[in-house]
């Protein structure tokens, strides 16, 4: 029984502290990928004053986004992008096509641009999309989901307050920032918004951690009726 539970969990050590890698259940009936800060005595008595030995080690953390060739480790430093778990293939996409189409309209191209900037250069600097619409179900959620599906955890869904928050690494090292019925009521709003659309490194802060520098490289995607 003890050996199942040791090949079940996952540990890791990042510069000098201990991780336990878990799937944390989500409200969708799906799960996320978190990193629980662990004890070292605990992993002792739980496996055995060896097995700290065999837990992987990491000089520390990096983001470095990649979807044609995804590195998990750089450096010795653990990637905290994380990989999708899809390629592209050659073929018809008529929902796509039509999904795009319909949120566009005439700056389809302009979409298509989008999204294949988004996959093959996650980097480059992008303007903030806002879409706009008085109407109810035109079709905007559908393609927050569509970002979602493709991109997976390089994508986080926020709240205005979320966006407002001075504790930011839940939300700085992905590749979009979705923000649905965003209000912008505030001129301090705005200005955040275009300074982090042209910054190049960014302030990361957690609760009870020192501030972090990063580079920045998160676009934007904002609903508003």
């Amino acid at each position: 029984m003890k050996k199942e539970t040791t090949e079940r969990e996952e540990f890791i050590r990042v510069g000098t502290t201990l991780y336990k890698l878990v799937n944390q259940p989500r409200l969708n009936g799906g799960y996320v990928r978190k990193r629980i800060v662990w004890n070292n005595e605990t992993l002792r008595q739980d496996y055995g004053k060896d097995y700290l030995a065999t837990v992987p080690k990491y000089d520390g953390f990096c983001t470095v986004p990649d979807h044609v060739d995804y590195r998990p480790v750089v450096d010795k430093f653990l990637n905290l992008y994380e990989p999708i778990e899809h390629r592209p293939q050659q073929g018809e996409f008529p929902c796509i096509r039509s999904l795009v189409r319909h949120i566009f309209s005439e700056q389809y191209e302009l979409g298509m641009d989008y999204l294949q900037l988004l996959y093959l250069k996650p980097v480059q600097k992008l303007p903030i999309l806002l879409l706009v619409s008085e109407e109810r179900n035109t079709g905007k959620s559908t393609f927050l989901n569509f970002l979602k599906a493709v991109f997976q955890n390089n994508v986080t869904f926020n709240t205005n307050e979320d966006f407002r928050s001075q504790f930011n690494s839940d939300w700085t090292g992905k590749l979009l920032i979705v923000v649905d019925e965003v209000l912008l009521n505030r001129r301090e709003d705005s200005e955040r918004l275009k300074n982090l659309s042209t910054t190049l490194s960014y302030k990361v802060e957690a609760k009870g951690k020192d501030r972090d520098e990063i580079a920045f490289f998160a676009k934007f995607v904002l609903c508003s009726n």
